[in-house]
């Protein structure tokens, strides 16, 4: 997880920009890694570890509407969380991740493992994605991180290419 930590912090100093979290499910894990790096003060502005529906309005701004129609676990509100993140803070680049970790909490519809992540840079790109992860609640924690982290570095590559 450092080697991904760090590759992200390398790819954001190049672009000259910085990162915020918008975390659920991996309850700031993905901010725990990244602070794990050295001189991450450079690249990483924040995180917002938004557990409960309440939370996600109050500091992130989700609607209230989008989470009583789409529920927590949805694109709707991960997109709405990354878009948060930005407004509310100095970072241009965000992630969200919103999940079922197990082991109770899953529907038919939402099984454990279902994991939902959003990638934005500044108002000009904002990507989702969904991931049906298997495993313990610490296996499917563990593995929302790497694919948040792992997001942010395709984001920024695609950044990169297309300059």
């Amino acid at each position: 997880m450092d080697a991904l930590a760090a590759q992200v912090g390398e790819l954001l100093k190049a672009h000259g920009l910085m990162l915020a979290t918008a975390e659920s499910c991996t309850g700031g894990g993905v901010a725990h890694a990244v602070t794990e790096i050295a001189g991450s003060s450079a690249w990483f502005e924040r995180g917002f570890i938004a557990y409960s529906n309440q939370a996600k309005q109050q500091m992130l701004g989700v609607n209230e509407a989008t989470l009583n129609q789409h529920g927590a676990v949805s694109e709707a509100v991960v997109r709405e969380m990354a878009k948060g993140a930005i407004q509310r803070s100095h970072a241009q680049v965000s992630l969200a991740v919103s999940g079922i970790a197990g082991p109770d909490g899953g529907t038919a519809d939402k099984p454990v493992g279902t994991v939902w992540f959003a990638w934005c840079v500044e108002e000009r790109i904002c990507v989702s994605h969904m991931h049906h992860l298997t495993g313990s609640r610490a296996e499917i924690r563990a593995r929302s991180v790497r694919i948040a982290l792992q997001g942010v570095a395709e984001l920024l590559n695609q950044l990169t290419e297309a300059a």
